[in-house]
């Protein structure tokens, strides 16, 4: 019974946040994308981190293509998502290039070919340093409710069994009006708990 209240209230806040992300000014994600990004940049996580997963992003999400770029420019490993019915891999991508080229979904979205044989964070022995997580609602303490379908939290836990001593961080790239309260966003015990979420403001 409790299940079923709190699947009501994260489906009806995840309804209300893309509502008010469908609403938002283009030039208004443009301005927080950049200053998002900017303070990434500079962050020691990111300075640090060899392997990073980047989620590429949709037109009403913070822009990540500017971020991809520089990690490309700044010669990071980056692997970014790529599904197949309820499965989700994280494999390489080797320059801007190859991001344009990608083939789009349904969504609208780009992405790798599932099939395509590309480097496997799961199977290339070494794994993710840093994940840069999507999602519609965040806490400020690291809160995180997905789109629904458990791809991220499902994969983290993976990634944790596969590389039991590998120190991972989890970083949210947020814009100002996907942040809600704790009240709002309850953490269960099965959430992943981000490590930081980073907004313009």
């Amino acid at each position: 019974m409790a299940a079923t209240i709190q699947n009501t209230v994260k489906a009806a806040l995840r309804k209300r946040i893309k509502d008010t992300l469908k609403c938002l000014d283009p030039e208004n994600i443009v301005r927080q994308s950049q200053a998002v990004t900017a303070k990434v940049l500079v962050s020691d996580v990111f300075r640090q981190a060899q392997r990073v997963s980047i989620y590429l992003s949709t037109s009403t999400e913070l822009d990540t293509n500017e971020l991809l770029s520089e990690m490309f420019r700044l010669e990071k490993m980056v692997f970014v998502p790529t599904y197949e019915g309820n499965k989700m891999k994280m494999v390489r991508l080797r320059c801007m290039e190859e991001y344009q080229n990608l083939p789009v979904t349904k969504w609208n979205i780009k992405q790798p070919d599932f099939k395509e044989q590309r480097e496997d964070a799961m199977t290339n022995g070494h794994g993710i340093d840093l994940f840069l997580v999507p999602g519609v609602a965040f806490t400020r303490s690291g809160g995180r409710m997905g789109h629904g379908m458990g791809y991220y939290d499902t994969f983290l836990r993976q990634h944790a069994e596969k590389y039991p001593q590998k120190k991972i961080s989890l970083m949210a790239l947020a814009l100002n009006e996907q942040i809600v309260s704790n009240e709002e966003l309850p953490m269960e015990s099965h959430d992943i708990r981000l490590h930081s979420v980073v907004t313009e403001c």
